[in-house]
């Protein structure tokens, strides 16, 4: 059976381990969040899009976060559905299937830190640099800084990915809810001391540029506010900063649970409970954060959905 399963590049998947008596409000529990997750961000994508109010470097680049989102959420969450009511033993996926589901997995986790890099800089130039924010942040800049954002993260994943892809296997089971780079070389019997080697450079690139120019941008924030007698100024660094670092703060801690539990194996179950919560905790939290605490976002969704005029809005 295992050589022809090998043979047929056919995996068992381990997926979620729920009981028969907590499958149904699992699976309801998750297909609510995901149905959540896709209107939340897809409505908020629309809403951005139609209102060019709505049409500033901000918002434009937070439309960089509800695509990762949906995309971030549909490759994992669908599958783990899919597979709750499937016998653990017959839970089978195609290698290529396998190694797709783990370039997403991978590149959705790695678009959040560069996504929100870029979204740290605007705030940067619009409170330090004010004067300036027009001419720097341009409707060029912010596509080149999106295109930057999707392509660092691509090539860095590609390069992941395609290392694990090109070992020889000796093992077809899945030791996890989803497919993942490293449930992909642990099927191998070879060395993988490069894997672990990139793996580890990825990690450390990846967080260290992320918390690196997070930490430095609002440290500068900071000292203009501290600097600068204008309450107007420090509202709106008060305001759009405090979203923001809160999307960062949900996404870190969220990742560093993961990594942390690398370390204990004895905590398997939890990492693979961890790993499939960061699928779905931040996305489903982002709009919420993000969206809804920005009063221009606020009250064009209270407009579309009582039709009074934003001068009522404001009176109240």
């Amino acid at each position: 059976m295992e050589n022809q399963t090998l043979t047929a590049d056919i995996l068992l998947l381990e997926g979620l381990k729920v009981t028969p008596q907590s499958s149904i409000p699992t699976f309801i529990f998750l297909f609510l969040i995901y149905v959540f997750i896709m209107v939340s961000n897809i409505s908020l994508l629309i809403l951005i899009t139609v209102e060019s109010s709505l049409h500033q470097p901000m918002y434009l680049l937070f439309c960089n976060m509800s695509i990762n989102d949906v995309f971030g959420a549909t490759a994992i969450i669908p599958p783990l559905l899919k597979d709750i009511f499937v016998a653990s033993s017959d839970r089978y996926i195609h290698y290529i299937s396998c190694a797709i589901q783990a370039f997403c997995s991978h590149f959705y986790a790695s678009s959040c830190h560069t996504v929100l890099m870029i979204m740290a800089f605007d705030r940067y130039v619009a409170i330090c640099n004010p004067l300036r924010y027009a001419t720097i942040m341009t409707n060029r800049m912010v596509v080149a800084l999106s295109v930057s954002a999707w392509s660092v993260s691509l090539v860095m994943v590609l390069i992941l990915v395609g290392l694990s892809v090109s070992l020889s296997r000796c093992r077809w089971v899945i030791f996890n809810p989803f497919c993942d780079n490293a449930s992909l070389f642990k099927l191998s019997c070879e060395s993988v001391l490069i894997n672990n080697i990139y793996g580890l450079s990825y990690t450390v690139v990846l967080l260290g540029s992320s918390i690196g120019s997070i930490t430095l941008t609002y440290l500068k924030i900071a000292v203009a506010c501290l600097r600068s007698k204008s309450k107007m100024l420090n509202s709106k660094a008060l305001q759009t900063c405090t979203t923001h670092l809160a999307l960062y703060i949900i996404m870190f801690v969220s990742g560093a649970i993961i990594i942390t539990l690398h370390r204990f194996p004895h905590l398997s179950d939890q990492r693979k409970l961890a790993s499939m919560l960061f699928h779905v905790v931040p996305p489903a939290m982002n709009t919420i954060i993000y969206g809804l605490q920005i009063k221009a976002v606020r009250q064009k969704i209270f407009i579309m959905f009582t039709g009074k005029a934003r001068g009522e809005l404001t009176q109240h």
